[in-house]
């Protein structure tokens, strides 16, 4: 049976829209999670050897201390999340680059650009707060689920399409628009606020106060200097203000977290609290 016959089945079979449904078909795919992650960490290490190459990997500055500071101290809580079956590679590049960027990769690969703690002026806990956010969409499997729903937004248009046209007089073009819109970029701002909420319970697990996340998107509003109604609504983000106001929403839950955390002792060299981390 062809991959797409199996794809075509598993339609009957699941629904479309939930997350589950997604990651099964993105497995039916060759999107598995190990699959996945050793590719992720191919093309990590080619990118790192190409910043390498030009100078662009950060290993000295003070920004880079921080980042990797912060990092160390979130790591051992980020394995403990880890609900995927697969072990992660955790390892964070800095790239000296004047970008307000970081990212994450699937299997814990992480890149922190200098630009967005400099320009910022970020603190650790707002350092944290980014960190958090990267690491909960690589433990969230959102690359595999982007990539299952992707697959299923095609097949859907394609099983549908020529109906589609036929009732609506809607060309291609605009059923492109639709799979866009109306398919893609709900799915990606619930990852967005997924990320968001882990990332806080993460960094309050570290001893970092999650109120610094309500910070970091207000700086990263003034660097945007403007808010735009049709930009908000076919964004994959959240705008600011719709995000603060989730993050504040959730605070409640995470204080706590971060006050006992706040309490533990601390090693003196690695930043770690030393109480015992739980596993899921």
């Amino acid at each position: 049976m062809t991959t797409f016959n199996k794809i075509k089945n598993a339609l009957l079979l699941t629904t479309i829209t939930t997350l589950a449904g997604c990651t099964t078909v993105a497995d039916m795919a060759g999107y598995d999670t190990a699959t996945l992650n050793t590719d992720a960490a191919k093309n990590y290490s080619q990118v790192v050897s190409s910043a390498n190459s030009q100078g662009a990997v950060d290993n000295t500055s003070a920004t880079a201390i921080r980042v990797k500071r912060v990092f160390n101290r979130m790591k051992p809580y980020a394995v403990s999340a880890n609900t995927t079956g697969v072990p992660f590679d955790w390892q964070v590049t800095v790239i000296r680059s004047p970008e307000l960027n970081a990212w994450a990769m699937p299997g814990g690969k992480m890149a922190f650009y200098t630009g967005i703690v400099e320009k910022l002026k970020l603190t650790d806990a707002e350092i944290a707060a980014i960190m958090g956010h990267e690491m909960t969409h690589a433990l969230s499997e959102h690359s595999k689920k982007d990539a299952g729903q992707k697959i299923l937004t095609g097949l859907a248009l394609q099983l549908g399409g020529a109906a589609i046209q036929q009732k609506t007089g809607l060309n291609d073009e605009a059923l492109g628009l639709i799979s866009d819109y109306g398919l893609d970029k709900p799915f990606s701002r619930s990852q967005e606020s997924q990320a968001d909420a882990g990332g806080l319970r993460l960094m309050a697990q570290a001893g970092y106060n999650p109120e610094s996340a309500v910070s970091v998107w207000e700086k990263m509003e003034a660097a945007n200097g403007r808010s735009n109604t049709l930009v908000t609504l076919m964004s994959t983000h959240p705008n600011s203000g719709q995000r603060i106001a989730k993050i504040q929403a959730l605070l409640p839950e995470v204080m706590p977290v971060y006050k006992a955390a706040a309490k533990a002792p601390t090693s003196t060299t690695t930043g770690v609290t030393t109480r015992t981390i739980k596993r899921k």
